[in-house]
């Protein structure tokens, strides 16, 4: 089995150089990153994935008032010029802009894993949030149950039942539980 990078030179070496005008004009299926001028796909997520990525949703939706947040499901954020990310969860704040392309740091950033998602890969990703200012990125396991955060001391494992950022709230065993 090829190693995470071996994976993504792959699929990188198989791709033309991209203009960020045509990445930003473009509608992939599923959406794709886009990294100094290379469209990179993302792992799709299978059940597990899709059932905990809905239950994140539903809950910070249903708090989306009290909390003053706006949450929204892959939706691209510049990280700078000619890198973007699509994470699946970005929690901003409720007077954040308005924009196709999210520019302004989110107070956070939550990654569900798929099965072919490797560590690196994802501490990579939380990494280029954390370059924008998204203080904390939460990375949820829902096939091993863990729960992890990005943050400025690096990565670290949670064993809290509950993982809170500012008055952001998420019961992860509770969620883990109905996956």
């Amino acid at each position: 089995m090829p190693s995470s990078s071996a994976t993504t030179r792959n699929r990188v070496s198989a791709l033309n150089l991209v203009s960020v005008e045509e990445y930003l004009h473009t509608t992939y299926r599923p959406d794709r990153d886009y990294v100094d001028g290379f469209v990179l796909e993302r792992n799709l997520g299978q059940y597990e994935h899709a059932r905990l990525q809905m239950l994140i949703l539903a809950i910070l939706f249903q708090r989306e008032k009290d909390w003053q947040i706006c949450v929204l499901p892959e939706c691209r954020l510049k990280i700078r010029n000619r890198k973007y990310r699509i994470p699946d969860v970005m929690v901003l704040s409720e007077d954040a802009p308005r924009t196709p392309v999210i520019e302004q740091a989110p107070l956070l950033c939550i990654e569900v894993v798929s099965p072919d998602d490797r560590m690196p890969d994802l501490v990579m990703r939380a990494g280029d949030y954390f370059s924008l200012g998204v203080p904390e990125t939460w990375i949820l396991n829902p096939y091993t149950k863990q729960a992890f955060v990005y943050a400025e001391q690096g990565l670290s494992e949670s064993k809290e039942a509950v993982l809170r950022r500012g008055r952001i709230e998420l019961p992860v065993i509770d969620l883990f539980g109905q996956v």
